[in-house]
């Protein structure tokens, strides 16, 4: 059974964070050359009956489409983590299970966090589109951009908006859900679900029985029943993180827990590294924009959190984004994943002189990092006075918000 990578997502609600605010944070841990790319793509139209193309598979397109931005492996359709115009944020965890992930090509869990984000105006809409499409076309397929295996996964997902998070843990078509409206909450790779169950699969409880899980005269516990023997409820390194915060969780407090190497949190291994990042902020006050950070960078210690805010003219960052290979590329051909191409952008290549120099020469990668901070400070602090602000937002300021950002961290790496 393939290694689910230990990625951590996290939501805190008021009282628990700051000021009214929503706080959601992940870490995306993939395999360490692997190159996330952030892209935008604007509200849409579409064609009846038009079709849209997946990692592996196509569907049926909706009639329109929100604006999303999101953070992605380079080489797939889906997402790792996102959020859309209307406030909602979705990040997803591969996991193992007794139930063995289908090799099968289908929907990625990626997929279902873009799709979420595309057809959901709120979190339970998109928890609500992600089950229907797992029981249409049921989830399958490899994790990773790996000819020689199939890693593949179920997934679990973390979907929040301005008044409540739902954590959806998923086994093939079969799923639970949990509402939370308070505390602060984290998943990891592993199953988290015990008996309080909101929202389930009609079969869920049957179809554990069928497979000789449950006896159904025991209380109905989904980790316990599915997690693998010796797998369950010894996660969360970032559950600790979180709720050892003695201070009300704000924007720096989730930014420190990701960069947490220490705890886990920030994983830097043989194997797997913190790929990307992000933090959003979500202001239960309607009049006040969501504010989305992401790193599109490697490592968040040695990385720049960077904002964006949903605006109807989004300057579009092409220095985040991968070179595109259309039809020649290498995951879109069968036999997949045959060669790897160069997928880096402009600012993960800007980046890889950073993390050089951070790691190789004490002295000036420290003066390096503290001017990174510094870059980022900046970021924090203009968005706390747009929080703060009762004025409107000037949308031509804030449409070039990330991609002047991006812009500036370039050309300070150079």
């Amino acid at each position: 059974m393939a290694v689910a990578p230990p990625s951590y997502c996290f939501v805190a609600f008021p009282p628990r964070a700051k000021d009214s605010l929503v706080v959601f944070g992940k870490n995306s841990a993939r395999p360490r050359d692997e190159v996330q790319e952030v892209v935008y793509f604007s509200a849409a139209d579409h064609d009846p009956e038009s079709k849209v193309e997946c990692t592996y598979i196509s569907i049926d397109q909706v009639p329109r489409t929100h604006a999303i931005v999101i953070s992605r492996p380079a080489w797939l359709w889906g997402a790792e983590m996102g959020a859309n115009e209307h406030g909602v944020c979705i990040a997803n965890e591969a996991i193992n299970t007794r139930e063995p992930a289908a090799e099968t090509e289908a929907l990625l869990g990626m997929d279902l966090v873009r799709l979420g984000l595309e057809r959901g105006t709120t979190a339970k809409e998109a928890l609500d589109v992600i089950v229907a499409l797992l029981e249409e076309h049921g989830q399958g397929g490899n994790y990773y951009e790996d000819a020689d295996s199939c890693h593949s996964f179920q997934s679990a997902y973390l979907i929040v908006d301005r008044e409540e998070a739902w954590v959806l843990e998923t086994i093939g078509k079969y799923w639970a859900a949990e509402k939370i409206t308070e505390g602060v909450k984290c998943i990891c790779n592993q199953l988290s679900l015990t008996t309080k169950i909101d929202a389930e699969h009609p079969e869920l409880r049957s179809y554990a029985q069928s497979q000789g899980w449950w006896t159904g005269e025991d209380e109905f516990n989904f980790s316990e029943v599915f997690s693998l023997a010796d797998d369950h409820l010894h996660c969360c390194a970032g559950k600790d993180s979180l709720e050892k915060q003695e201070e009300s969780v704000t924007v720096q407090t989730m930014i420190d827990i990701l960069r947490d190497k220490a705890s886990g949190v920030c994983v830097d291994s043989e194997s797997f590294l913190t790929t990307a990042s992000v933090v959003s902020v979500l202001p239960q006050n309607r009049s006040s924009p969501c504010i989305h950070y992401f790193t599109g960078t490697p490592d968040p210690s040695r990385s720049i959190f960077k904002p964006f805010i949903f605006v109807d003219d989004v300057k579009l960052v092409p220095k985040t984004q991968s070179p595109c290979f259309g039809d020649d590329d290498p995951a879109k051909k069968q036999p997949r994943f045959q060669e790897k191409p160069d997928r880096r952008h402009e600012l993960y290549k800007a980046h890889e002189w950073a993390r050089t120099v951070i790691e190789s020469d004490q002295e000036q990668g420290r003066r390096l990092r503290k001017t990174m901070l510094e870059l980022e400070k900046q970021g924090l602090e203009a968005m706390e006075e747009i929080l703060t602000s009762s004025g409107p937002l000037d949308p031509t300021e804030v449409g070039d918000l990330f991609y002047d950002c991006v812009d500036t961290e370039i050309k300070f790496f150079k």
